[in-house]
């Protein structure tokens, strides 16, 4: 059943979109934080369809950094602002806005710049069998940016950077 309310497609949905020639596909790249630190892989792009650009990137969260956090136990209760969450097997994906991260196309490394590895350690996941939905995208963006409006949509133009993509 098609979501008429579905504004965000990962890229590999869509088979008649490609990115643009004057912009990098980082699917596959190593992102890491302003201190050099490895966040995961992007493992995938999420578009806004009627915007025709980029939104999130679609972050598998390294190894490292999920056991940094988790060691004792898998499912882990967090509290986020008296929210409890439930970090469960296979929960290892994050999103990261495009307009919050710098590409190096020499060396293919993103990197974060403004959000910190605490921050990308304690941040919401989601499994990517079951994607994500807006309540959880406010909840990522309030974790990375608290100081802005909870009521985040990511509709909003202040959180892209203009990286397009085009019809093949």
């Amino acid at each position: 059943m098609e979501n008429k309310d579905k504004n965000l497609y990962k890229l590999d949905e869509l088979s008649n979109y490609k990115i643009s020639s004057n912009y990098s596909d980082v699917r596959g790249w190593k992102i890491v934080d302003a201190d050099n630190r490895t966040i995961g892989k992007i493992d995938n792009l999420w578009v806004n369809k009627d915007m025709q650009r980029v939104v999130y990137l679609d972050v598998k969260l390294d190894k490292g950094l999920v056991e940094d956090n988790h060691n004792e136990v898998r499912d882990v209760i967090a509290s986020d602002n008296g929210k409890e969450f439930v970090y469960n097997e296979g929960d290892s994906h994050i999103i990261i806005p495009i307009g919050s991260v710098n590409i190096n196309k020499d060396t293919k490394i993103v990197m974060a710049n403004s959000i910190g590895y605490d921050t990308f350690r304690n941040t919401s996941r989601y499994n990517r069998q079951h994607n994500f939905d807006r309540e959880y995208e406010r909840r990522v963006m309030k974790s990375y940016y608290p100081e802005n409006d909870p009521n985040y949509d990511s509709n909003d133009d202040a959180f892209y950077n203009r990286r397009e993509f085009e019809d093949r």
